[in-house]
């Protein structure tokens, strides 16, 4: 027995799925404008240190990261406070034992003031990372140099990339699971023109959006100009690349797969010896299943897989979740197209479908608690940074599928039970609408009685009105609630895809969790115990000099407690609360950790009790110890001292 279904026309049914992709696609455009950049190789170190104040000029500047990256003799700038390069335009790898550092030699006699480091690399799973920093030599100084406000990977560029990303995970689902569907569930589905449509639209959208990740892969990871997408010698350094190696790969995948559809919806959709159809659908299942495979393989080679701890093991698995996800989605595509557009499909191939899905949720279940652990590592994770947060999305999402797909089930059981009884005829192909049909026996009428009576013509109108018949009569079942039922869950299950889609390639362009920790962690280094306060930070010293009107108590105020300039604040109070006058106070600061100081500080005296130094130079953050030297009289003093914390 078949369920026949009438094309999809203005009907609440298409307006919901019609918002779902609308809803998927801003979802994904909002997500990715949050973050257009995301880093997967974070900056974990550097030297000199952002803001840090150095006595003399460094002989070069190094960068450390939290995994490999690519760079170019440009990656790295160092500029003077004029603007003008202070480097020579070499980029090294200082990289020993496993560390990612590359550096950038200074060219001699640079002058005091601030400089700008600015850097732009493309990190091991593709995608660009860029950022910018500044440090003092001597003392800070205003300087001229303006960095550009757009990140890497963002931009006009950037969106049209993520579109492009999209587009082509999408090809994939539509031409992978739309297959995958007629070799697995319905094998008549071959011969069904909507069907064809879909496999094909996914094959191209998968070819179009590849060659245009091709194309702005240059301006994508280097300029952010649109006009760059045709730089010749831009794409010829694209193609010696991973990313671009494996965007050719694919582009040769998809020569493969276009003589797969083509034998598909040809060869096989026309042949009729059960025996020869079973083994071409044995020799395209495997044929099909290898390109299919090969082509999810492009991404596992150059993105999240093939990065981080145990990528041997995160590729292939990385392959059977894209070839799960394909199987589960497209198919649910193919289904909701066979089901709204195709004459008549069989109830049996919607129960295979059903078992198609649970087979692939059960990997997907497997594949992605791997990837999970992999990516974030940390329940802290999970919960605290931005690929946690949408990976718990992506899991609601995937559950609330899951419920539908239930329901579905329940529905084409249902279906089964309703009709066992006419499960062994064999399926009528009927006209697409019966308005159609209508059109054509009147056309036939309108034609006269002459040519009616010609041969063949009488038996041709009796096949038309047969068809306008078996039309009315399947319109008729098509108001039954399990059949109903079966095509609203679908086509929720779609509507909820649509968005899961989105999500998902949000999530590739997202830097995973556990390198965010781990670079947080190993940015704040031998600092990492203590907390950086926000702010001045103030001290309260009590002290006593021994002599007449030598007790009182020092506040001392450090603004903003950070590395380069500060202003200092002191002011001494006697007992009763009352300002206290002093002959003299002095300053000094210590960092033991790096053998740096004292540093001498002398402050200038305001007014009875209080003193000031507008400009104190921190030259790095760290534990610095404050020492406090109060002189009341010729022979009366103390120093006393606290640790502060300097950001």
């Amino acid at each position: 027995m078949t369920a026949t279904a009438p094309r999809l026309g203005p009907s609440p049914a298409r307006l919901l799925l019609a918002a779902a992709v609308l809803l998927g696609t801003l979802l994904g455009a909002l997500l990715a404008g949050a973050s257009p950049a995301s880093a997967h190789a974070a900056l974990t170190g550097s030297n000199p240190k952002d803001g840090a104040v150095v006595a003399t000029a460094p002989k070069d500047v190094t960068l450390t990261f939290s995994e490999q990256i690519a760079m170019g003799d440009n990656s790295i700038r160092v500029l003077e406070p004029s603007g003008k390069r202070a480097d020579k335009a070499k980029v090294r790898d200082l990289g020993t034992g496993g560390k990612v550092v590359y550096g950038v030699d200074l060219h001699a006699g640079l002058p005091t003031g601030t400089y700008t480091v600015a850097w732009q690399a493309v990190s091991a799973d593709s995608h660009p990372v860029s950022g910018a920093f500044t440090f003092s030599i001597g003392a800070p100084s205003k300087t001229t140099v303006a960095l550009p406000e757009q990140k890497a990977g963002g931009g006009v560029v950037g969106a049209l990339y993520d579109i492009a990303r999209y587009a082509s995970y999408t090809g994939f689902i539509l031409l992978t699971g739309g297959a995958a569907f007629v070799l697995a569930c319905w094998r008549r589905g071959a011969s069904v023109r909507s069907l064809q449509r879909l496999v094909v639209r996914g094959w191209l959208t998968l070819t179009a959006a590849t060659l245009a990740m091709l194309l702005l892969r240059t301006p994508y990871t280097g300029s952010g100009s649109l006009a760059d997408a045709f730089d010749l010698g831009g794409l010829s350094d694209v193609l010696e690349t991973k990313t671009g190696a494996a965007l050719v790969s694919r582009l040769l995948l998809l020569g493969a797969a276009a003589l797969f559809v083509a034998v598909l919806f040809g060869t096989y959709a026309k042949r009729e010896d059960e025996t020869e159809k079973n083994d071409l659908t044995f020799g395209l299942t495997i044929g099909g299943t290898v390109v299919a495979a090969g082509i999810a393989a492009t991404w596992a080679l150059s993105e999240h897989a093939s990065t981080g701890i145990q990528p041997g093991l995160a590729m292939p698995v990385d392959v059977l979740h894209l070839l799960a996800v394909a199987a589960w989605l497209g198919g649910l595509a193919a289904l909701l197209t066979a089901l709204y557009r195709a004459p008549s499909i069989e109830r049996a191939a919607v129960r295979r479908f059903s078992g198609l899905a649970f087979g692939s949720v059960v990997v997907l279940t497997a594949t992605g608690l791997y990837q999970s652990w992999r990516q974030v590592g940390s329940w802290s994770a999970l919960t605290g940074t931005s690929y946690g947060q949408l990976l718990l999305l992506k899991v609601g999402l995937v559950a609330v599928m899951v419920a539908v797909a239930w329901i579905s089930r329940r529905w084409t059981s249902q279906l089964g039970e309703v009709t066992a009884d006419e499960t062994e005829r064999e399926p009528v192909t009927v006209p697409e609408t019966t308005a159609e049909a209508t059109e054509e026996t009147e056309a036939a009428k309108a034609a006269g009685p002459s040519e009616a009576a010609a041969p063949g013509r009488a038996a041709q109108l009796a096949r038309q009105k047969a068809a306008v018949a078996t039309a009315r009569k399947n319109k008729d079942r098509e108001a039954d609630p399990e059949r109903s039922g079966l095509r609203r869950s679908v086509l929720a299950e779609a509507g909820v895809a649509v968005v899961l889609l989105a999500v998902t390639t949000v999530l590739t362009a997202t830097e995973p969790g556990r390198t965010e920790e781990e670079a947080a962690k190993a940015g704040d280094g031998s600092q990492a115990a203590a907390s950086v306060p926000e702010g001045p930070t103030k001290i309260k010293l009590p002290f006593d000099t021994g002599g007449q009107n030598g007790k009182g108590t020092v506040r001392l105020s450090l603004d903003p407690a950070r590395s380069g300039a500060n202003e200092m604040d002191i002011r001494l109070d006697s007992p009763d609360g009352k300002p206290l006058d002093a002959a003299e106070v002095k300053v000094a600061f210590t960092l033991k950790a790096k053998e740096i100081g004292p540093l001498p500080i002398v402050p200038d005296r305001l007014a009875k009790g209080h003193w000031s130094a507008p400009v104190v130079q921190i030259p790095m953050p760290g534990d610095w110890e404050v020492k406090v030297t109060v002189r009341t009289s010729d022979i009366d003093q103390t120093t006393i001292d606290k640790n502060v914390k300097i950001g």
